[in-house]
């Protein structure tokens, strides 16, 4: 597999989207939510992408748009349009919608639970069974694992503060995450009881 899965910061990226249907709309919305200049060539734009900051520009300004852009779309129908703006993007990173594997970045299905994000790729061979196995992540992802990726990390932070080595710090997380009563303040969904037992087994290691 040629592909590595990564996340980056897109937040005042600039992104250029060519086209403006179905797909680049997606594209569009996953960029605007998180932070990203997003501008589109094409025909119309919807009014939710033009309340999230999108711009809607001329295909005749492709070179422009190219040129100011750090990530360049191609989710254009039109295949001679598309061939010129991957062929002048060489130098930008490209994410091509209509030949992914001509481009460098692919943007998976992806979904939210609470904090977290969970991203499928399946290297292009079955986007149905993306949807079908995020449905089934979906199912067995609970509130409880959602409480215990909050104490994780309220864990990290104090713990940051009294114990220098990393490992041993690796090691008292385990033991949290396994502590019977911690445990059962996650099923009773006592957050507060939790951290304010966690904060006490913390510092009674000073």
């Amino acid at each position: 597999m040629d592909w590595t899965s990564l996340y980056f910061k897109t937040s005042n990226l600039n992104v250029f989207i060519l086209g403006t249907g179905e797909v680049a709309t997606r594209r569009a919305n996953k960029f605007l939510d998180h932070g990203a200049n997003v501008k589109l060539a094409g025909n119309d734009l919807s009014k939710d992408l033009e309340d999230k900051g999108a711009v809607l520009c001329s295909t005749d300004e492709v070179d422009e748009l190219v040129s100011w852009s750090d990530l360049v779309v191609v989710a254009s129908g039109d295949n001679e349009l598309s061939e010129h703006v991957s062929n002048i993007a060489q130098d930008k990173l490209i994410n091509r919608a209509d030949f992914p594997q001509k481009g460098d970045i692919i943007v998976p299905t992806s979904f939210n639970i609470g904090e977290i994000e969970i991203s499928i790729f399946t290297n292009g061979k079955s986007p149905l069974m993306a949807r079908q196995l995020r449905k089934k992540i979906q199912s067995v992802i609970t509130e409880e694992d959602i409480l215990e990726i909050e104490l994780q990390d309220y864990a990290r932070s104090i713990l940051k503060e009294v114990i220098s080595d990393q490992k041993q710090r690796r090691k008292y997380l385990y033991e949290i995450f396994e502590n019977k009563q911690i445990n059962e303040y996650v099923k009773d969904n006592k957050i507060d009881e939790a951290k304010l037992y966690i904060d006490n087994l913390i510092r009674g290691l000073q």
